[in-house]
């Protein structure tokens, strides 16, 4: 009985030293300095945000004089100061008017993408691919080259200085990006759906909301995530047609603390940056699930 104790302890202490073998090949000295590379060059990348943030608790003088991260003293009335806003306006009225503009581009984007992905992918018209190809050529185009045509445009119908040039061309499918990535994903469902959804009496649009909308989830989500960043973010479009402060953005707001002058608030301005970014961290955190599913399935499927 003792021996076979022995042995079976005799198999184990040779099991765990087998392990440890393995375990040790197993470390790299080169997988080792590839780590610590992308480790520093993350925190490279990291160092201006990380630098706002402290610089937003700093007192004016000592933001550019102080170079370390912990401020001398800690205040908040870079906060209070920027909130305050400026022209008697606070700067909550610059988030609620950047939350109203990026709802409504994302209702326009999700809803007429999606509907022009749905036709691409699925329905069956005539000069089909001359307009799939038409649409991908518009992707090509840099944005500069039709600034001037639509403001004209715009301009004679007397919507400068409010939010419809910036609102109504999502309502009209120009983002080809988003019409392409749903159009991948969409092909990406099975065929034998429709044929099951046709036997159940379903026509084209019933498909559409009811079928096909709920299986392309992912690309829905990856478009009002990316719709989301690209307005909330977005300062030439929104500096070019929208001239009432009253109506300002949270990207127009920003810019409101720098003073041709030389008179810069960059305390106020820093603080404000840092509660800017919140929005965005949050949707990505908690969206980043779908975002990579549906960039990865339209992609490897498509």
């Amino acid at each position: 009985m003792e021996t076979s104790k022995s042995t079976e302890s005799l198999h184990h202490v040779t099991a765990l030293n087998q392990n440890f073998q393995v375990n040790k090949k197993k470390v790299n000295p080169k997988n080792i300095v590839l780590h610590v590379l992308i480790i520093g060059i993350g925190i490279i990348m990291l160092y201006p945000l990380l630098w706002m943030v402290s610089s937003s608790f700093k007192e004016g003088t000592e933001i550019f004089k102080n170079v370390s991260f912990l401020p001398t003293k800690v205040t908040f009335e870079n906060y209070l100061q920027g909130w305050a806003g400026l022209s008697g306006i606070q700067f909550s009225r610059f988030f609620l008017n950047t939350f109203t503009l990026v709802f409504f581009c994302i209702i326009g984007n999700v809803i007429s993408c999606s509907m022009a992905a749905y036709a691409f992918a699925r329905l069956d018209f005539s000069l089909k691919k001359v307009l799939f190809a038409i649409m991908l050529v518009t992707m090509m185009l840099p944005f500069h080259v039709t600034v001037i045509p639509q403001y004209i445009m715009f301009n004679k119908l007397e919507w400068i200085n409010t939010y419809i040039p910036l609102i109504l061309p999502k309502f009209l499918a120009v983002d080809g990006f988003f019409i392409f990535l749903m159009v991948q994903f969409i092909r990406s469902i099975p065929r034998e759906l429709d044929e099951a959804a046709k036997i159940d009496g379903c026509g084209p649009i019933r498909m559409y909301y009811s079928l096909i909308m709920p299986l392309a989830l992912p690309a829905v989500i990856t478009t009002i995530i990316f719709t989301f960043i690209w307005t909330w973010n977005d300062f030439f479009s929104q500096l070019l047609y929208i001239s009432d402060i009253k109506l300002y953005t949270v990207a127009l707001g920003l810019r409101m603390f720098l003073d041709a002058t030389g008179q810069n608030s960059w305390g106020a301005l820093f603080a404000m940056s840092t509660l800017s970014l919140i929005p965005l961290f949050i949707i990505f955190i908690f969206f980043q699930k779908y975002l990579i599913e549906g960039i990865t399935t339209g992609g490897v499927k498509g």
